[in-house]
């Protein structure tokens, strides 16, 4: 994702559900899952220097923002996919996919060619990972990839067919002209192979704009995002026309949006709305999500709102006080017609410390619980960057970080958790606590907007064991973070 402000980094700133696939766990981690120095070490393509003498800054050896997916034909494939080599202001040189053939237990990158011009391709950066299998084992990867020096801006999805090891050249699934084109993610249909789902947003602005993150833009009465959607019905080979979902008012839209189906075919976008609209939770912004009963040639013509967001937290920050790039996008998973969200907001007796917040909806997304809070973080600190799974157990799983283990020591000490739920979820109660990775100290990460380690992680499951695939600091400026992978029985 480009740069934004902080809550529009929120609001503008998603891998696919961990689902539930049967097969041993090799590993119980942290394993690295990114390991080497970047195979763009080398590049000269991108022209780096020009980027770097016109104010950008580049963090060389720095993997940020995974998505992860797991191949429903052979649980020993696992694919992490992230960015490679991040900048400040927005994307990456490349994309790069860690494989798995072994559930976890050791990793090999690959270049995800033709994205970006240290890849191959034709544009500057790339952003926004998301990958997701096809029930026969087919391999969907997308891509954001952009221009620094104009504003030719692409959505490109790219396939493998042997789980990871290769890829084929992508395809455009739409190109634009005005910088605007974000946060987009892609589902592959659990039950047929031959339907992919890619959704997105467009910032619309007066004139358009090279940087679409301008401030002056952002509070502009005519400022809209868009939400897009496009689907393939024949395995990725072609793709029909974008289609947008609704239609929204100026200085309103979503982001962060991604295609979750529920078992008779239904879709559901997952989205954060935002805008003046009460129905849309106001400028503050909502959890929300549509609906298309057909395979996404209609939607629902408004987003049902899950919860609306604070208007008093703008993200995490260390104890120290260094913000946190977080706070923004809403995690969804599917078991059945049951339809489960988290995310990260405050608290009206807590109005600027992050929490991990749930609801869950029992008819298919059309109404949700209450929200309640199910992170285990001690009051006054922050728990950021919820991911949700569903284990073959029914039982729900939710990753994310936080500074319990902070001292007044120099740095960032941070861990990941895991919290897990059976059964009456809506209850606080019923969830427990796992550890899954750190400390590390998160002020050695890049600063993209924040400190950044991804507006979202990823997390798949096989039998009853959760993997998160997540980022963690280690050493600026030579490494400054790295992907691992995780199983937890």
């Amino acid at each position: 994702m480009r740069r934004r402000s902080t809550r529009l980094a929120a609001l503008a700133a998603s891998g696919i559900l961990g689902l539930a696939f049967a097969g041993p766990t090799a590993a119980s981690g942290p394993v690295l899952a990114s390991p080497g120095v970047s195979p763009f070490i080398s590049c000269t393509a991108d022209n780096a220097a020009a980027q770097i003498a016109g104010g950008s800054v580049l963090y060389p050896n720095s993997e940020v923002e995974p998505r992860s997916t797991i191949n429903p034909t052979n649980a020993q494939n696992i694919v992490g996919e992230y960015q490679q080599d991040r900048w400040d202001d927005g994307g990456a040189r490349g994309l790069v996919a860690s494989v798995s053939h072994d559930g976890g237990a050791s990793w090999a990158r690959v270049v995800v060619p033709k994205i970006t011009k240290c890849s191959g391709g034709a544009y500057d950066r790339a952003s926004d990972p998301w990958v997701s299998f096809a029930p026969n084992g087919d391999l969907y990867a997308i891509s954001l990839s952009f221009d620094v020096f104009d504003t030719h801006n692409a959505i490109l999805v790219s396939k493998s067919t042997n789980g990871g090891d290769t890829w084929g050249d992508p395809i455009a699934v739409t190109a634009d002209d005005t910088n605007g084109l974000d946060k987009e993610s892609i589902t592959a249909d659990p039950s047929n192979p031959n339907l992919v789902y890619a959704t997105w947003d467009r910032l619309l602005t007066p004139g358009g704009s090279l940087h679409a993150s301008d401030n002056g833009i952002i509070h502009s009465r005519s400022f809209k995002s868009q939400t897009f959607f496009a689907r393939s019905i024949d395995g990725g080979r072609t793709w029909e026309a974008p289609r947008q979902l609704f239609i929204d008012t100026s200085f309103s839209g979503s982001i962060g949006g991604m295609i979750r189906v529920l078992p008779d075919g239904t879709l559901l976008d997952g989205l954060q709305t935002y805008g003046n609209a009460a129905w849309k939770g106001g400028g503050c912004g909502s959890v929300s999500v549509l609906r298309s009963a057909d395979h996404g040639l209609h939607w629902s013509s408004k987003p049902t709102i899950v919860a609306p967001f604070s208007c008093t937290y703008g993200g995490a920050h260390t104890p120290d006080g260094a913000a946190i790039r977080s706070g923004g996008l809403p995690d969804f998973a599917v078991d059945g017609t049951t339809v489960y969200a988290v995310w990260e907001d405050a608290l009206p007796s807590a109005p600027t410390t992050g929490f991990i917040h749930f609801s869950q909806s029992s008819d298919g997304g059309l109404s949700w619980t209450s929200p309640v809070v199910i992170s285990k973080t001690p009051a006054g600190i922050d728990a950021f960057i919820p991911t949700i799974a569903v284990n073959a157990s029914h039982a729900i799983g939710v990753s994310y970080y936080d500074f319990r283990a902070d001292t007044p020591a120099p740095g960032a000490s941070t861990d990941i958790w895991l919290v897990r739920c059976s059964a009456t979820c809506t209850n606080p109660a019923n969830w427990s606590e796992t550890p899954v990775a750190g400390p590390f100290d998160m002020e050695q990460a890049p600063d993209a907007g924040g400190l950044f380690v991804g507006d979202y992680e990823g997390m798949t499951t096989s039998g009853t064991a959760f993997q998160p695939f997540y980022i963690q600091a280690v050493q600026a400026p030579a490494n400054p973070t790295d992907a691992f992978f995780s199983s937890i029985p």
